[in-house]
C-alpha cells in the first residue's frame, strides 16, 4: 500500500487514478511515499526519508525546493497543459480590461447614488471617460508559447489581431498547437517594438526572473498593455509602477496582487485564479495522480522538472531504478555490480538531465539486500529503489 499526503485541497478526481485498494490519500498520512500539493510553500518542508516524489497539480514549481530534492533523489512532478484552458479563458477577462476601462465604469455604476440624477441619464454624459481601444487590428505580443501561450495566441487570432510569438524553448510538441498565421519572431526585443498589447505566458527561472524591466519597457510602444499570468516575479514591479506613472504603460492586468499594486492607477488584479475553474483543478488532479501512480508502481518518470523523462515497459521479474549523477562511468560501475552478483538484465534504459540522470533496469534474478548496498555504493549514486512486479 502506497501512502499518499495531500498539503492542499486536492479535487477528487486524482482517487480515479490513486485507487483505495492500493494507495491511501489524505492530508494526515504519516512517512508518505508522495506529496500531492497545490500551492503550499515547501521549502522548509522535513522530507521523510520514504518520500519518493512530489506531485504538483500545476505548473508552477517556484513554491519546491528542486535543488533539494534531486540530491534526495525526489522526483517533482508538475502537469503542463492541465490548466490551460482555464488561463485561456482568463486571458479573454484581462485583454477586456486591458482595453477598455471597464473596472472604472462598474466601479462608477455601483457606487452611484443618485445626487446627480437618474443613473440611466447621468451614465449617458458620462460614458465617454471609461472609452479604450478595441483589439481587433491590433498585435498582440505572446511571450511563450507552450500550452498556455498557443491557447492564446490561437484564440487572439480569432478576435482579428495579429500575433507575434517569441519562445526561444519552444519544443516541438508545443510548436504544433501554434497556429501558422502566428509571426514568429527571433527576439523579444522585436516583440516589445511591434506590440500593442504584451502577454505573459513563460515560467520562473532565472532567465525570466524580472524579464519586463525598465530596459525592457523602454523598448515598448507608449500606451503599452501588458497582461500578467505567468509569474509574479516575471516582471519587475518598480518598473511597471514607474511605467503606469509615467504612462508608457497604459494598463497592467495581473493575477498576482500586491499592496503597491492595488494602490496604483490602471492596474487589474485577480487573485491568481489562472487555473481556478472545476475542469482545471480537476484535470490537474488527474494528471499528477497518473504520475504519481506511474512512478510509484512502475518507475516511469513523465512531466518530471527535475529529472528526465524516461519511460521503460515492464519485462522482467524485477526493475532496478536508480537516481544518480551524471557522472562518466556510472552506468559502466551498475552494469558491473549487476554482472558481478550475477543479476541478468533483460532490459534498460538511461537518460540525463543536467546534473543527475536516470536510470532503469528490468531483471530477470531476485535482487537482495546486498545487491541494494553494492549500487548504493558506485559513486555519484543518490537513490536505489527496487520495484518487485507481483506477476
Amino acid at each position: 500500500m502506497y501512502k499518499v499526503k495531500t498539503l492542499n485541497n486536492i479535487s477528487d478526481s486524482c482517487l480515479e487514478i490513486l485507487k483505495p485498494q492500493e494507495f491511501t490519500v489524505g492530508d494526515d498520512v504519516k512517512n508518505p511515499d508522495a506529496i500531492f500539493v497545490r500551492a503550499s510553500d515547501m521549502h522548509n518542508y522535513p522530507f521523510n526519508k520514504e518520500l519518493k516524489c512530489i506531485g504538483r497539480a500545476g505548473i508552477g514549481v517556484n513554491t519546491i525546493p528542486l535543488d533539494e530534492c534531486s540530491e534526495k533523489g525526489i522526483v517533482v512532478f508538475n502537469t503542463p497543459g492541465g490548466n490551460a484552458n482555464g488561463v485561456k479563458e482568463l486571458f479573454l477577462f484581462g485583454i477586456s480590461m486591458a482595453g477598455r476601462d471597464i473596472f472604472n465604469a462598474m466601479k462608477w455604476v455601483y457606487t452611484y447614488d443618485d445626487s446627480e440624477g437618474p443613473v440611466e441619464q447621468r451614465m449617458e454624459k458620462i460614458k465617454k471617460q471609461f472609452a479604450g481601444p478595441e483589439y481587433e487590428g491590433k498585435t498582440l505580443g505572446v511571450v511563450g508559447t507552450g500550452n498556455v501561450g498557443s491557447a492564446v495566441a490561437n484564440i487572439a487570432l480569432s478576435l482579428g489581431m495579429k500575433v507575434l510569438g517569441y519562445d526561444p524553448y519552444l519544443s516541438v510538441d508545443a510548436a504544433w498547437h501554434v497556429s501558422r498565421h502566428v509571426d514568429r519572431v527571433d527576439t523579444l526585443d522585436e516583440l516589445l517594438r511591434n506590440s500593442d498589447f504584451i502577454t505573459l505566458h513563460v515560467p520562473l527561472k532565472a532567465d525570466t526572473r524580472y524579464m519586463i524591466n525598465a530596459d525592457a519597457i523602454s523598448k515598448m510602444k507608449d500606451g503599452v498593455r501588458i497582461i500578467n499570468y505567468a509569474r509574479d516575479a516575471v516582471v519587475e514591479e518598480d518598473a511597471i509602477i514607474d511605467g503606469l506613472n509615467s504612462g508608457k504603460i497604459a494598463k497592467f492586468v495581473s493575477d498576482f496582487p500586491t499592496r503597491r499594486l492595488i494602490e496604483t492607477e490602471n492596474v487589474i488584479l485577480t487573485p491568481h485564479l489562472g487555473g481556478t475553474t472545476y475542469e482545471s483543478e480537476a484535470n490537474c488532479a488527474r494528471m499528477a495522480a497518473q504520475e504519481i501512480n506511474d512512478y510509484l508502481k512502475f518507475g516511469n518518470i513523465k512531466n518530471s522538472v527535475n529529472l528526465p523523462t524516461v519511460i521503460l515497459e515492464r519485462s522482467g521479474k524485477a526493475r532496478i531504478c536508480l537516481i544518480h549523477k551524471n557522472l562518466p562511468g556510472v552506468l559502466a560501475a551498475i552494469t558491473a555490480v549487476l554482472s558481478e552478483d550475477g543479476i541478468n538484465i533483460e532490459n534498460m534504459t538511461n537518460k540525463s538531465s543536467g546534473e543527475y540522470a536516470y536510470s532503469l533496469f528490468d531483471v530477470n534474478s531476485e535482487v537482495d539486500e546486498h545487491n541494494i548496498r553494492e549500487l548504493n555504493e558506485v559513486r555519484g549514486m543518490v537513490r536505489v529503489r527496487i520495484i518487485k512486479w507481483d506477476n
